[in-house]
Formats: structure tokens, sequence, C-alpha cells
């Protein structure tokens, strides 16, 4: 099994990976994103994965601040709610949607927006320049502020 921390790796990909990379940590997010999924048992229902695996999972996302809980309306259940930090993989998982309906095979979501009910796309667009082609874009190191020393 492979092991879930990148410690040598100086990346925000790789940290980003420690926390949503497993695959049933993916599938949730998108059924809690785009199909509102809330409850335990939706999120089994959709997904078939084993009871023991979803709850470390779901347990998981708790943990790092992408999911809270909360006592479901009407019932002794818990559910399963995205806070901000979930709520901004919303463009992570609608690219990996894009880059999947073009390599691999083209799936049944469209993105729309729910004002209008237009399809949403994703763009690259330079601070500087406006739209860029991926094959027009490289990465630097960021600039970092000076480490203060201690005396």
């Amino acid at each position: 099994m492979l092991g879930r921390l990148y410690e040598s790796q100086e990346c925000s990909a790789a940290r980003a990976l420690e926390v949503v990379g497993e695959r049933w940590s993916l599938l949730i997010l998108r059924d809690a994103l785009f199909r509102g999924y809330v409850r335990f048992s939706d999120f089994e229902r959709s997904l078939a994965v084993a009871p023991n695996i979803l709850q470390k999972r779901l347990e998981s996302l708790v943990r790092d601040g992408i999911m809270e809980t909360r006592a479901a309306e009407n019932s002794e259940h818990r559910e399963y709610v995205l806070t901000p930090k979930g709520h901004d993989f919303k463009p992570v998982v609608m690219a990996l949607t894009a880059w999947g309906d073009k390599w691999v095979e083209p799936g049944p979501a469209v993105f729309e927006h729910s004002g209008c009910g237009g399809v949403v796309e994703q763009e690259l667009h330079c601070s500087s320049c406006g739209p860029v082609p991926v094959r027009r874009i490289g990465a630097r190191a960021r600039r970092r502020a000076a480490k203060k020393r201690s005396r």
C-alpha cells in the first residue's frame, strides 16, 4: 500500500494529495459538491464502498476541515456537510472531470450555472495578458519572505 504522506516533496500539490488524493475521498467530495449528499447512506449507496472504508474517509475529511458533522433534522443520524474549504475543492473536481472527458471517456456531467443554466467551463488565464494555452504555462519557485533569525 502506498504511503499517505509525501514528506520529501516541497510542493502544494503533494500536500493536497495527502488530504484528498485517495480515490474514495475524491468521489465523496464529488457527491457532496455536485449531488448535495450529506448522509452516510447516500454516499454508501452511490459509491458502493464498504462501510468501514467510507467511515474512515469521512472521518479524515472532517479531521482535515473539509467537512463537518451536524445532527440531521428529525433523525438521530449525523450529516456530513462541506465547509468553505470543502466548497473550494469544486474547481478541482471540475478540472479532473474535464480531463477525463477529453482523455478517457466523456462522462454524463455538464457543469452549469445555477443562475442562468449556462454551461460553466474553466479557463486558464494570465493576470497580465488573458487566456493562455496549457502548453504555454510553466512553474517557478514562489518568492518567500526572508526568515527572521531569533537571537
